[in-house]
């Protein structure tokens, strides 16, 4: 793989979002090769109802240390771009949902150290279902690739109480952190 690998790499972990009456809880969790969680990462916490401008996450559920997350560039800009930073909010990635792409098949834009890339829903047919039916069994799925079209990652979500998302890395340059933020965002942004 071409450029440095990231400070914090992970090849594969999972996110499982709890529903509760007033957050969405997302615990994002290192895993084995078969997407069984090994060690809690993080957790994220966001109110219901809110807006989706910022989320961050925190070692646990005490909330006392908080290690990375993502805000919005603009408020109340559906067309706004997301920054990614690290504890001490530094810039380490960048991600912005393409709306006019995202018509026919959700799309992503994706910045780290070393790389570009696009993430898109791998199938149109089951991205209009789930645009315009109410089913929630519709899959998820998320495959991003750099400029030249080397996966960068995927987002898978996989059928569970809650929504469970399987996250694949092969692209060393991917700070885990970014592909970590990227995979709440979709769950967040896409109302799910």
């Amino acid at each position: 793989m071409p450029g440095t690998a990231a400070e914090m790499y992970l090849p594969h972990f999972v996110v499982k979002q709890k529903l509760t009456m007033m957050v969405n809880r997302y615990e994002v969790s290192e895993s084995d090769e078969s997407g069984n969680p090994t060690r809690l990462m993080a957790l994220a916490e966001q109110k219901r109802m809110a807006f989706k401008e910022q989320v961050t996450f925190f070692t646990d559920a005490s909330k006392a240390r908080p290690v990375f997350g993502f805000k919005a560039r603009k408020k109340l800009d559906l067309n706004a771009g997301y920054d990614i930073t690290d504890e001490a909010g530094a810039q380490i990635g960048y991600f912005k949902k393409d709306f006019g792409a995202s018509l026919l098949r959700s799309t992503f834009h994706i910045e780290g150290p070393g790389y570009t890339g696009t993430g898109r829903e791998r199938n149109q047919v089951a991205g209009l279902l789930r645009r315009f039916t109410e089913l929630d069994v519709i899959p998820v799925h998320f495959d991003f690739v750099d400029a030249e079209g080397a996966p960068l990652f995927s987002v898978e979500r996989k059928m569970s109480l809650g929504d469970r998302y399987r996250v694949t890395v092969p692209d060393r340059r991917v700070d885990f952190r970014v592909a970590a933020a990227v995979a709440v965002a979709l769950d967040a942004l896409m109302s799910r």
